[in-house]
C-alpha cells in the first residue's frame, strides 16, 4: 500500500466546482500540486495530460489532435482516406475542463486532482466523435420535450490474480485465507470478505471523489462483483462509471491483483454486465412510466420498451464493443440473447422490475462491462426516445425462460453489429453520422486486427483433422 499522508484529505461533492475560481480554491486548499486533464475516448480510456496546477489554471484551452478519438484499443488508426482527412495530419481539437468532476485522484503519492474535459473545434463546434459529446447529444433531444432520462448502472468485474503472459488463462485470486475461491460464491458475504482490504480502499477513494455506490454485492462468477451506482443524471453517472473503472482497477493493483471490465474473462465463469435501469420523469420530477392518477403504465413506457426492441439490434456494438464481448452473448452463458421484454424477467433482455409507480423503470440487460460508459447509455436513451416519438408498441411481455430463446434480430458478432449500426439511418441521425463512422471503422480495423490470431482452438482441431 502507499503512504495516503500526502494525500487530499477531502474533496468535493459529486457536482466538483463551479467554476475556475472556485476550483482555484480548492486545488490551493489541498495543496495539489498536479492534476490530470482527461476526456474519454471511444474506448472508455482516459486520454490527455497531466500538468502543474499554476498551468492549469492559466491555460485558456489544452490541445489534442483529434486522431484521439480514431485510435483503436490497440493503439492502431483505421484507414481514414475518404471520411476524415483532417485526422490525418492531426488537426488540434481543444478540450475545455468541466469543473463538476474535479476530484482528487486518492491514489496517488502526491497530491492530485483529476478533471474530466469536453472536445471543441478550434471554431467552438463540439467534436462530435467524443463519446461524451454523443450522450450529451441525445440528452438534448430528451431536454427538447421537456423530458430528464434518469438512469441507474450495476457494474460487474472480476478481480483476477495478476497475469503477465496473455496465453495464459486467468486465475482466481488469493484472499485473506490464502485461498482462491474453488466454486461459485453468489451473493456471499464471506467471499466479498476474503478481499476487505481491497474494498475498504475502494470505498474510502470512491467518497474522496464523490462516486456515490450503493450497494455492493458477490456475484455469481468465482471472484466476481457488482457494484450498484445510485440513480440520477445520464451524464453524471457515465462520469462516475468512467472514474470507478479507474478507481477499482487501481485499487486491486495496490493489493497485487488485477480487476477487469472485459466482458468474458474466463471460458468457464458468467460473463460481466452493465445492466442499466432507466426511468424518464418531467421537469417536475413526475414520472412519465406512470399514470398519476392510476399508478398504471403509460403509452409512453410501453413506447419506450418498443423502441428499444427495435432499434437495439442496430445498437449492439456499443454495448458490446469487442470480439470478446459476444462469448458472453451467446446461448447457454447466463447472460440475455434477445430483445424480448417481462416483468421480473431476468432471461429477457428488457426487464421491468418490481417498483411502485414512482419508481417504473426498465432494465437494460444487455450492456456488457467492457463497454463505453458514455455510448452504451446514449445508445440505450435513443432506442427509447426513437420509441415514444414514433409511438411504437411493444411485443407481449414474456413470463417464461427465454434465456435460449435467441431474438432473430440480434446479431451475435462483433461484425454483424458495426453493420447494422451503419446501416441505422435513425441512429446514425440521433447519435451523429461523423461519430458513427469513426466508431464504425475503428470496429472494423479492430476486427482485422482480431482475425490475425490464430487461436488454440483452431491449432487444437484443424491443424490435423481437416
Amino acid at each position: 500500500m502507499k503512504s495516503k499522508s500526502k494525500r487530499p484529505q477531502s474533496g468535493f461533492s459529486k457536482r466538483g466546482a463551479a467554476d475556475v475560481s472556485e476550483a482555484a480554491g480548492w486545488l490551493a486548499e489541498q495543496n495539489i500540486e498536479e492534476i490530470e486533464c482527461m476526456v474519454p475516448d471511444l474506448a472508455g480510456v482516459a486520454r490527455g495530460k497531466i500538468m502543474p496546477v499554476r498551468k492549469f489554471l492559466t491555460t485558456a484551452a489544452m490541445n489534442l489532435p483529434l486522431s484521439i478519438f480514431y485510435q483503436t484499443i490497440t493503439g492502431d488508426f483505421p484507414d481514414l482516406e475518404g471520411i476524415v482527412g483532417t485526422v490525418q495530419s492531426d488537426t488540434d481539437i481543444f478540450l475545455r475542463p468541466d469543473f463538476r468532476t474535479l476530484a482528487a485522484v486518492p491514489w496517488a503519492t502526491d497530491p492530485t486532482a483529476q478533471i474530466i474535459h469536453d472536445a471543441f473545434h478550434p471554431d467552438g463546434r463540439p467534436v462530435e466523435e467524443s463519446p461524451r459529446q454523443v450522450l450529451r447529444r441525445v440528452i438534448s433531444l430528451y431536454h427538447e420535450k421537456g423530458w430528464k432520462p434518469v438512469i441507474a448502472p450495476e457494474l460487474e468485474f472480476y478481480l483476477v490474480e495478476k497475469n503477465i503472459d496473455p496465453d495464459y488463462a486467468l486465475k482466481p485470486p488469493v484472499g485473506r485465507s490464502g485461498r482462491p475461491e474453488t466454486g461459485r460464491q453468489g451473493y456471499s458475504i464471506s467471499a466479498v470478505n476474503e478481499f476487505d482490504g481491497l474494498f475498504e480502499d475502494m470505498y474510502e477513494y470512491s467518497e474522496a471523489q464523490g462516486l456515490e455506490i450503493d450497494t455492493l454485492i458477490h456475484e455469481s462468477g468465482v471472484a466476481q462483483m457488482e457494484i450498484n451506482l445510485r440513480h440520477g443524471d445520464p451524464l453524471e453517472l457515465a462520469d462516475q462509471v468512467f472514474m470507478f473503472k479507474r478507481t477499482i482497477k487501481e485499487t486491486a493493483l495496490e493489493h497485487d491483483i488485477y480487476a477487469t471490465f472485459m466482458a468474458k474473462p474466463m471460458a468457464m465463469e458468467p460473463g460481466s454486465a452493465m445492466h442499466i435501469h432507466q426511468s424518464i420523469v418531467d421537469s417536475s420530477g413526475r414520472n412519465l412510466f406512470s399514470d398519476p392518477k392510476t399508478g398504471e403504465p403509460t403509452d409512453l413506457f410501453f413506447s419506450f420498451i418498443a423502441g428499444q426492441q427495435t432499434y437495439m439490434p442496430a445498437a449492439v456494438s456499443l454495448l458490446a464493443p469487442y470480439v470478446n464481448s459476444y462469448r458472453r452473448l451467446s446461448k447457454g452463458s447466463g447472460a440475455p440473447v434477445n430483445t424480448h421484454w417481462g416483468f421480473d424477467n431476468r432471461t429477457a433482455g428488457l426487464r421491468v422490475p418490481p417498483s411502485d409507480a414512482d419508481n417504473r423503470r426498465l432494465e437494460n440487460r444487455l450492456p456488457s462491462s467492457d463497454a463505453n460508459p458514455y455510448l452504451a447509455i446514449a445508445a440505450v436513451l435513443a432506442c427509447g426516445y426513437l420509441g415514444m416519438v414514433e409511438g411504437l408498441k411493444p411485443s407481449a411481455p414474456v413470463d417464461t425462460d427465454v434465456s435460449n430463446d435467441p431474438s432473430a434480430e440480434l446479431p451475435y458478432s462483433l461484425i454483424q453489429s458495426v453493420i447494422k449500426l451503419e446501416r441505422s439511418e435513425a441512429l446514425n441521425t440521433i447519435l451523429g453520422p461523423a461519430f458513427v463512422t469513426a466508431y464504425a471503422r475503428v470496429k472494423h480495423h479492430e476486427y482485422e486486427t482480431f482475425m490475425r490470431t490464430i487461436s488454440p482452438w483452431e491449432r487444437e482441431f484443424l491443424l490435423l483433422n481437416v
